[in-house]
């Protein structure tokens, strides 16, 4: 479909479900794929919770820093994957839209933190193979 398509995943925070999506995307996709993320209101940091289901199953998105979208972003990108951030979420006509209704792991515990994990990782992983 995309010679190297650009993914760009978005939520509120960037603290939990778009890192964790990035991470995944990053590791199934490889070089194929161009991936990052943003929220609409960033966090100080990355959802604790969220680092160690990660870092669970061997992927570490510690590293990452919360950051809000740019128009420059939604530009470049060619599938655009909102999380919850509803109306504040942007949309620019011609790019793809999946909006994927995610519990917020922001408060959760551990065993939820997996649960939303795991769908993430299910959803990232059929849209890669729907790119590549």
């Amino acid at each position: 479909m995309f010679s190297r398509p650009n993914i760009l995943f978005l939520c509120v925070h960037n603290a939990g479900r778009s890192q964790m999506a990035a991470g995944f995307a990053r590791e199934i996709g490889g070089d194929k794929i161009k991936v990052w993320s943003g929220g609409s209101e960033p966090a100080s940091q990355i959802n604790k919770i969220a680092i160690q289901a990660m870092n669970e199953i061997g992927i570490d998105i510690s590293g990452q820093i919360p950051a809000k979208w740019a128009d420059s972003d939604i530009a470049q990108a060619d599938v655009v994957i909102t999380m919850g951030c509803g109306d504040t979420c942007p949309f620019v006509a011609g790019k793809r839209y999946e909006d994927w209704q995610l519990n917020d792991p922001a408060g959760q515990a551990i065993d939820a933190v997996r649960i939303i994990r795991d769908d993430i990782r299910i959803r990232v992983a059929a849209l890669i193979d729907s790119l590549i």
